[in-house]
């Protein structure tokens, strides 16, 4: 990708849902849509860039399916790159939608990048306001791509370009229509490891400070073995190191207290943390596959006192 289209992480976090939901089986969540937010030619790019880099993932797995290219990258997706993407989203998306039954009347994504929540859901236009921030960059390489594909961006979708790695706008949502007197449901799925803890720190003492108690987060986040664990074919090694080569370099990993005690000052409880053995009992059980919950990732559903 170039430098002012959109984050390699976004577009290679849609190639990881796209594939599952054409390949895999059974589904832990199925982006049906992702595949049309990724040109044909970018998913054979992506596609042959993983086959190729075989030997960077696992030699032993390059050798062995040397003259079968697709399970090596059946290997790749399942084992590296679509774990985290599917469960986060398969959890976030459970917990937003039980939110909304309680009364929550606004939605914002935080780090949308290539999400397609609004057009899976069209069933919530009248019921919840959906606000969708990210860089500038990012956000011009969707709209392009909506506007490619036909989709109709509806009433109820708002898109706020925000850099809030520096500083988080209210301002800026306001701008958009949202509403500090409404339940607010927030997620922040694959931005915490890229932040400063001053950063993640800052935005949680901003981020739901005028919203209505009950509002609530989903956020995941690195425990503090992220910088120490190889993981299974060092794929959390990996994870790193393929973080830097695209320019989003991970900073940030965290101890349970240290979630905890940050959160207790921004107002915010911990309804349900989910651990690493958590996470895989829940979403990736009894499979025939490659798949399997990431070794140092969890995921939080914080709520507003």
């Amino acid at each position: 990708m170039k430098q002012n289209e959109s984050s390699v992480t976004s577009l290679v976090s849609a190639f990881a849902r796209a594939y599952h939901s054409q390949y895999d089986t059974p589904k832990i969540f199925d982006d049906f849509i992702a595949k049309d937010l990724i040109s044909q030619e970018e998913f054979s790019r992506i596609r042959e860039n993983m086959i190729q880099g075989i030997p960077f993932f696992n030699q032993d797995i390059g050798q062995r399916f040397q003259d079968h290219p697709d399970e090596i990258l059946k290997w790749i997706t399942q084992v590296q790159l679509s774990p985290t993407p599917l469960a986060r989203a398969a959890f976030c998306e459970k917990v937003l939608l039980n939110e909304v039954m309680l009364g929550v009347k606004q939605y914002v994504i935080l780090g949308a990048g290539l999400d397609t929540f609004c057009f899976r859901h069209p069933e919530l236009e009248n019921r919840l306001e959906i606000f969708e921030i990210d860089h500038p960059a990012t956000q011009k390489f969707k709209r392009k791509r909506l506007a490619d594909t036909s989709f109709q961006i509806p009433s109820h979708l708002h898109f706020v370009s925000m850099d809030f790695t520096n500083k988080f706008s209210n301002q800026s949502l306001i701008d958009e229509g949202f509403d500090d007197n409404k339940k607010t449901f927030f997620s922040l799925l694959g931005v915490s490891y890229y932040l400063t803890k001053e950063e993640i720190s800052s935005l949680f003492n901003h981020l739901l400070t005028k919203v209505p108690p009950g509002s609530s987060i989903v956020f995941d986040y690195a425990d503090e073995k992220l910088f120490k664990e190889k993981g299974m074919s060092n794929r959390v090694e990996n994870m790193l190191k393929m973080a830097s080569v695209g320019g989003e370099t991970m900073q940030s990993c965290f101890s349970y207290d240290e979630i905890e005690n940050m959160l207790e000052k921004a107002g915010l409880l911990i309804y349900e943390h989910l651990s690493p053995t958590t996470i895989n009992e829940r979403f990736f059980s009894n499979r025939s596959d490659y798949l399997i919950a990431f070794e140092t990732i969890h995921y939080i559903h914080a709520v507003k006192k």
